[in-house]
Order: structure tokens, then sequence, then C-alpha cells
């Protein structure tokens, strides 16, 4: 059972207790009410991000909350549930760096064992508004293709998707390991 699971000790929906089962071989311990039966999946959540260009240089920003606080990413964050990832995307950019954005694109969707969240990132272009610094964020800036700080990448969907967004955007840039 993960760590995740030991979170969650009662029914949602009646308040009983809460127990692992795995219900079909092969599948992970789930979530059981004893009393009433309902089955509490422990899903991921979803984020949306874009990488996008502005003056010929990606878009980072350093993260000015918990986790990796201090780290460079890509705007990006939770979807809300009934939001659309692509309006999400969108939304969570404007916020971040204050850059409204047109999607070109997805890039890919990453994730990672023992993550819960799945990061969905859009290649995007910048329509309007000036590169700055909101809430959740330190400094932003535009890095060149060639001068990205690998080394204060935030998270492994940070690295990977750069890698990728290099690889069909700038094939001939040199990716570090």
């Amino acid at each position: 059972m993960s760590t995740a699971a030991a979170d969650y000790r009662f029914c949602p929906r009646c308040g009983g207790k809460l127990s692992p089962r795995v219900l079909k071989e092969g599948e992970p311990f789930r979530l059981v009410c004893g009393a009433c039966g309902f089955i509490f999946y422990l899903d991921p959540k979803v984020a949306a991000c874009t990488i996008c260009m502005l003056d010929g240089g990606i878009v980072l920003a350093r993260r000015g909350i918990e986790p990796e606080i201090g780290k460079w990413v890509f705007p990006g964050g939770f979807v809300d549930r009934g939001e659309s990832v692509t309006s999400a995307a969108v939304r969570e950019t404007q916020e971040e760096v204050n850059l409204r954005v047109s999607l070109l694109g997805i890039l890919d969707a990453y994730s990672f064992p023992g993550s819960d969240i799945v990061v969905i990132v859009y290649a995007a272009d910048v329509v309007s508004g000036t590169l700055k610094a909101c809430d959740e964020c330190q400094e932003v800036r535009a890095f060149a293709p060639e001068a990205l700080p690998w080394d204060e990448l935030a998270f492994p969907s940070t690295r990977a998707a750069l890698r990728d967004y290099l690889r069909r955007f700038f094939p001939r840039v040199r990716i570090p390991r």
C-alpha cells in the first residue's frame, strides 16, 4: 500500500473505515469502505504546462513556493476539476509569467514511478503580455536554448520536456545527459 493511501482512513460517503484490499489480481491495493463498499481510488493529479519562446529564449520561472523552491520550471500548474487541460495550460501561463499564449500542440505527457502527478506539456506561442514574475515565482527569464540552467531545474518532468522540446524545435542544440 502506498504512503498516500495511509493518509485516508474514512469513507467520504458514509464515514466508515477504509481498508486496503486487492480487488483484482495484478492490480494495486484499493481503499474500500467496510461499511458501504465504496472504493476510494487514489488517482493522480494532472498538471498542465507550456513551453514558449520570447525574444529567442525559452521562458522559465524560478519557483517561489515548495516543492523545489528556487528551482526553474516552465509555466504550469494543476488542472481544476471540470476545467479542460488546454484551458488550464493557458491560464497557468498567464497567472505565473503574465503571458497570454496560443497552444501549438501537445509536446507529451510525463509521469514517473512513485509520483502522483501527470504532467501534460504543450508547445505554445506568446500572443501578448509582458514577461513578469507573478505570485508563485521569484523570478522569470527567457533562456537561450543553449543556456538552459540544467543543474537548477525543479522536476524530472521539467528536464524531460525541455529535452523533448529541444529535440523537436532545436535539433542542433547539444542537450546535456
